[in-house]
C-alpha cells in the first residue's frame, strides 16, 4: 500500500514550511564578553553566572568556558541596553561592576575570520582580540600603536582590538592595564581560538561542536 503523501502548500512541504516558521520567530542571539570574572580575586562558579542571566530574563543562557562568555537568546535588538541591563543585573548579583560587552553571533562570527596579520599560524604567535564598548577614535588608535614592539603587535578595527604577541622573540611585559589607559576604555581580552571555537559552536550552520563545554 502506497504511503500518503506529504501535505504541501503552494509546493512547500509542511515540514519545510514549519521549519522556515521557527527561524522567522526564533530570538536573535547573542555573546556577552564580560570583563573581570575569575580574574584579580573575582571568582564566580559559571552555574550561578548562568542563573544571575536567567534571572534577568534571558533565555537559553549558557557558558562557553570559564572566563566570562554567556550565551543567550533576547528579543531585543538595542545591544546597548542589553549591556546596561546586563551590567545593573550583575551589579546586584555579584556586588562589583563588570564591563559587558555585547556581540551577536554573525558578528562573533566575523571576529573570528578577521585576518588582523598575516602568518598567523607561525609557531610562537598568539592572537588576542580585546572587545571594546566603540571603536578607539584617532588619538586613542595612535597612544596604542606607540606601545609596539618586536614582541607585541596592535591593529583596530571596529570595536575590536586585536593583540598579536610573538612569543618566540620574547616574553611580553606588557599588562592588559597599560592598553587600556592608551585606550582609554575598559575592555576584555579573549585569545582569538577561543572566538572561533565559539563561531564554530553557535553558528545557525555549525554542522558539528568543538569542545567548548559549558561549565
Amino acid at each position: 500500500m502506497k504511503k500518503p503523501a506529504a501535505l504541501s502548500v503552494a509546493g512547500f512541504a509542511m515540514s519545510d514550511l514549519h521549519a522556515l516558521s521557527s527561524k522567522l520567530h526564533a530570538m536573535p542571539k547573542y555573546a556577552a564578553f564580560l570583563r573581570a570574572i575569575n580574574v584579580g580575586g573575582h571568582t564566580v562558579k559559571m552555574d550561578h553566572l548562568r542563573e544571575l542571566f536567567e534571572q534577568m530574563g534571558f533565555a537559553s543562557a549558557e557558558t562557553f568556558i570559564a572566563s566570562g562568555n554567556v550565551i543567550f537568546d533576547s528579543k531585543s535588538k538595542n545591544t546597548k541596553a542589553l549591556e546596561r541591563k546586563i551590567e545593573r543585573g550583575l551589579l546586584e548579583g555579584l556586588g562589583y561592576e563588570v564591563a559587558t560587552f555585547i556581540r551577536s553571533i554573525p558578528e562573533v562570527e566575523a571576529v573570528a575570520r578577521y585576518q588582523a596579520f598575516p602568518d598567523l599560524d607561525a609557531d610562537g604567535i598568539v592572537l588576542y582580540v580585546g572587545f571594546v564598548a566603540n571603536g578607539p577614535d584617532e588619538e586613542a588608535t595612535r597612544r596604542l600603536l606607540s606601545l609596539t614592539t618586536t614582541v607585541d603587535d596592535f591593529h583596530i578595527s571596529g570595536r575590536e582590538v586585536y593583540w598579536l604577541n610573538r612569543r618566540a622573540l620574547g616574553e611580553s611585559t606588557l599588562p592588559g592595564a597599560k592598553v587600556e589607559k592608551m585606550l582609554g576604555m575598559p575592555l576584555t581580552l579573549r585569545n582569538v581560538n577561543t572566538v572561533r571555537r565559539m563561531a564554530l559552536k553557535y553558528s545557525p550552520d555549525a554542522k558539528s561542536q568543538p569542545d567548548g563545554k559549558d561549565r
